[in-house]
């Protein structure tokens, strides 16, 4: 099993969720978060006054899917969350141990 946490624009969300059913994924825990890379946030201007925004609005999408399933969602999330502007958005792959379902008992693969 792998964890797949993608962080992506928050206006590319509702897409992802559609690709993600589409290509089959279990679940999805979605968080509102902040943050920046390697741009270190923008510069905008507001009534002639010029600031810097450091943290950006994100959404973390965390999916735990059985090791078959990892490429293709990262391309169903990668296709659509992809706007070929800095700030897209990154996506890490994690091992996972084990899953417990709490209300049936099931675990590993049959717990996703």
């Amino acid at each position: 099993m792998k964890k797949i946490e993608a962080i992506v624009r928050p206006e590319k969300v509702g897409e992802v969720r559609v690709a993600l059913e589409a290509a089959g994924c279990p679940g999805v825990m979605v968080t509102e978060i902040e943050g920046y890379g390697k741009q270190k946030g923008i510069v905008e201007q507001w009534r002639g006054e010029t600031y810097r925004v450091s943290l950006l609005p994100k959404v973390k999408m965390e999916i735990v899917v059985k090791d078959k399933d990892v490429k293709s969602i990262i391309k169903a999330i990668a296709d659509v969350a992809r706007t070929g502007e800095i700030g897209d958005g990154k996506i890490f792959v994690y091992p996972i141990e084990d899953a417990y379902q709490i209300r049936t008992g099931a675990t590993g693969d049959d717990a996703i």
